[in-house]
Parts: C-alpha cells; structure tokens; sequence
C-alpha cells in the first residue's frame, strides 16, 4: 500500500474526529448552547468532506493504483463532490440568503428541518458515488 494511502486514511479518520466536534460539542468540553451554531455546520461540513477525501484517495491509491480510471468511476467522483457542495448550500442557506428562514442582524441563524434532510441526504449521494468509485473500477492487471 502507497504512503498515500496511508494519508488518505488519517485524512478520513481526521474528517470524522472533526465530524463527530460538531455534531457533538459536548465531547471538547464545551458547554453547547440552545440550538446548532454556524461553527457547528461548517465543523460538521469541512469534517465530512475531509472524510469523503480521504476514503476517495484511500480507493484510488490502494485498488487503482497506476490505472486509470474507467467512466464509472469519474461518475462516482462527481457524483461524490455533487454530494458535498449540495451538503454545504443546504447547511449555509439561511446564513448565505437562500434559505427559508433568511437571518439578519438582530438574529441567529436557523437550522431548520429542512436543511437537515437536505444535508443528510446529501451526505448519502457522497457516501454513494465513494462506493461507485471503490466497486466500479478494473482490478485486473491485464485489462487496459
């Protein structure tokens, strides 16, 4: 296994440390506050996209190594990154302006029921296009 690998590894083991500090600031000591936070999000959503990272180049970099890659694997790869940028519009809606509950001044951001769903499921369209990467690729030496 390439050292890349490896780094693809501490990078996805790293994502879910900084996952798990957002989805739960209790654990960092913390005193969470009412609600969810725009730090929380934005932890959450650079935690998952470092995960995603690293599980892609961990694929690339322990099946796919010197080859590459097939239609179906750059699909997974786009459909993967389609994921994460869905996941950062739905968590950063109401803070950008597009959103349902819109924020001003005087008030803190909203998160909202709808912009969970819409990060979750776009959390599973990432996890998705990993696994199309990581299953659709040639393992065979001969085939080019």
């Amino acid at each position: 296994m390439p050292r890349i690998a490896q780094f693809g590894i501490a990078l996805g083991a790293l994502g879910t440390v900084l996952t798990f500090m957002g989805l739960f600031p209790g654990v960092t000591g913390l005193n969470p506050a009412r609600g969810i936070g725009i730090v929380q999000i934005f932890t959450v959503l650079v935690g998952f996209t470092l995960l995603i990272g690293g599980a892609l180049v961990y694929a690339k970099f322990t099946f796919y190594f010197g080859k590459p890659a097939n239609l179906a694997q750059q699909i997974g790869i786009r459909l993967a990154l389609t994921g994460l940028l869905f996941a950062a519009m739905s968590g950063t809606a109401d803070v950008v302006g597009f959103g349902s509950h819109i924020s001003s001044t005087n008030t803190e951001p909203l998160f909202g029921f709808l912009q969970a769903v819409g990060i979750i499921g776009s959390f599973i369209l990432a996890a998705i296009g990993v696994l199309i990467y990581a299953v659709s690729g040639n393992l065979d030496d001969d085939a080019s």
